[in-house]
């Protein structure tokens, strides 16, 4: 039975700072290692190091070296120096580019240790060894300098303020050049606007400050509660395969999910339903490129109304430009599935109101029922829908 005492416990057993890398990172992977032990189930470990570099140091001088590039450009420097500026910052984005193709494999600056936990159970089948549903959360927290709302709206303020800029710019100097000086000025106002973006973005700094109840605390116990609900094999799926895997240092460039997709196999993405939860506080917003109003109508109607039994509200939203997570890397790596979060809570995410107050446990017990009702529903009926 999903139970939300049970659920209330375990968060307030994880509700504490555990930013990647660190010793309390590696405490919380212990609890859940404690409590899968005491449940005699088998897992796998997965032990990685990460580097830094991309999460905190990469996007700095990438967004330095764009405004420098803007600036240059602004100013209209003539001789060897503008042409030498311009080849540099060409040469230097090429080099980061391939330095931060392959993140997980980065080892230099600050390299941290961290991992994964992996709970398999089998299909009553045991067929089919590369048909799975996976389910998803992250155990680390994180705390920044800025909140990620205001991180989101300086990513779009940058990127609004660069285009229009170098339109501008273009304009002034190719087209209007002798005509209206003014469009000088407007563009020296975006090239303003861009430099104190920018200069947010060398501000931010990561600290270990967030309690991380919603990010992601309460998507670890959704999925610790599931797990403890599949225990009964009489539960368990016929046609899928069922994984429960608990991510390190997703807060640090999705490193555990990285390494997870490196190690995942035989299994076969066509064939498989991931489902991500991260940071859920008292709504919910639902994500999925695969199910969604406008594709695969009778899948998500079929959704809607197993919420309704439930008396459970979920909207369906397209995730904000600029964040990270689990499900949108497994994404863009070919899976297909849905994910879970709260998009009114990005206040509080990353910073040291991110607390236990925040979470409602009643929503977290009616998201897992509805999911072992989803489940039941895909592994009986509606395979061929989903795999169109």
């Amino acid at each position: 039975m999903i139970d939300s005492n049970s659920i209330r416990k375990n968060l307030e057993k994880l509700s504490f700072p555990r930013l990647s890398g660190t010793k309390e990172e590696n405490l919380a992977f212990n609890i859940i290692k404690k409590d899968i032990d005491e449940l005699n189930l088998p897992f796998s470990i997965q032990e990685f190091v990460f580097s830094t570099f991309y999460s905190r140091v990469y996007p700095r001088i990438a967004f330095s070296l764009a405004f420098w590039l803007l600036f240059i450009i602004f100013l209209n420097i003539e001789g060897y120096f503008k042409q030498i500026t311009l080849i540099s910052v060409g040469i230097a984005f090429v080099i980061l580019f391939l330095f931060v193709k392959n993140p997980e494999r980065l080892e230099f600056g600050r390299v941290l240790p961290s991992q994964n936990l992996v709970v398999k159970y089998p299909s009553k089948k045991k067929e089919n060894t590369s048909k799975g549903i996976l389910l998803f959360a992250h155990l680390d927290s994180k705390g920044q300098r800025l909140s990620i709302s205001i991180r989101i709206w300086t990513i779009r303020i940058w990127l609004t303020s660069y285009v229009i800029a170098m339109i501008v710019i273009i304009l002034y100097y190719i087209i209007f050049l002798q005509i209206v000086s003014w469009l000088y000025i407007i563009g020296a106002i975006f090239v303003g606007i861009n430099f104190f973006t920018t200069f947010l973005f060398m501000i931010n700094t990561t600290n270990n400050k967030s309690y991380g109840a919603l990010d992601n605390a309460s998507g670890v116990v959704s999925v610790l509660e599931l797990l403890n609900y599949y225990l009964n094999p009489e539960l368990r799926l016929k046609n899928y395969n069922l994984w429960f895997v608990f991510t390190g240092a997703e807060e640090c460039g999705t490193m555990g999910i990285r390494h997870f997709c490196n190690e995942c196999g035989d299994l076969d993405k066509t064939k498989s339903i991931i489902i991500n939860f991260d940071s859920i506080g008292k709504s919910l917003a639902y994500f999925s490129s695969s199910i969604n109003p406008n594709k695969n109508i009778n899948l998500y109607n079929t959704f809607q109304k197993s919420a309704e039994k439930l008396n459970l509200r979920f909207h369906y939203k397209k995730s904000s430009f600029g964040i990270r997570s689990d499900g949108l890397y497994l994404k863009s790596q070919g899976f297909r599935g849905f994910g879970f979060g709260d998009l009114e809570i990005y206040k509080y995410v990353h910073s040291v109101n991110d607390t236990i107050d925040k979470v409602d446990t009643n929503l977290l017990k009616k998201l897992c029922i509805f999911i072992t009702d989803i489940l039941k529903e895909v592994d009986d009926h509606i395979l061929d829908e989903f795999s169109c």
